[in-house]
């Protein structure tokens, strides 16, 4: 994947909104929020401003025109840029093309999943498991209300979500299973390290 001299997704994000026409930063942050962008995008609004100055600064959106309106603040309106469309276009390609490793915090966790007792490792998967389903009922839920009023070109994050969702919930019904039933290899060893006596009260 090709080194971007932006890499905030943020910055991606206004680039996309800005094609539809010129805005100022509070109208760009107003559409990504009514589009529902925030679902699927980490968008800090007190650092919209910065990201679009540094999108103006390496060229890839201009000021279009400054607004006046009565006694009210100036604002910028500013507009994607030719150099801007096709860096957008260039990030965009890349990000659908090539898998990148990222590092979401549960993965952290069942890596070092050890630590804790299998027991408790058991209950608290039952709570997660109980999350996940109302995420995946809800999500479900409101989706079928989309697919109403939005053609699905727009909804495509969102039914990516949910199918993450719903994968993550059958993975971990499938590894819950195999911790109650003691089917899971090396489930032995793993209690016994948490006995009493066990490899962690040795090491004290």
């Amino acid at each position: 994947m090709q080194r971007r001299r932006l890499r905030n997704p943020l910055a991606l994000a206004v680039l996309a909104t800005l094609w539809q026409k010129p805005m100022h930063p509070y109208e760009i942050a107003q559409t990504l929020r009514s589009q529902g962008k925030d679902s699927s995008t980490k968008i800090n609004y007190g650092s919209l401003y910065t990201v679009v100055q540094n999108l103006e600064k390496h060229g890839f959106v201009e000021v279009t025109d400054v607004e006046r309106q009565g006694n009210r603040p100036e604002r910028t309106v500013y507009g994607i840029t030719e150099t801007g469309r096709l860096e957008a276009t260039e990030w965009m390609s890349d990000l659908i093309a090539v898998p990148a490793k990222e590092f979401p915090i549960f993965e952290t966790a069942l890596s070092l999943l050890g630590v804790l007792p299998p027991s408790d490792v058991e209950r608290l998967l039952e709570e997660r498991l109980k999350a996940l389903d109302v995420q995946v009922a809800s999500g479900r839920g409101a989706l079928e209300k989309l697919y109403e009023t939005l053609p699905r070109l727009f909804l495509v994050e969102n039914e990516y979500q949910l199918h993450m969702t719903e994968a993550e919930a059958a993975w971990v019904r499938g590894f819950l299973d195999e911790l109650r039933t003691g089917a899971l290899p090396g489930i032995d060893l793993w209690k016994s390290f948490h006995e009493p006596g066990g490899e962690q009260d040795t090491r004290t």
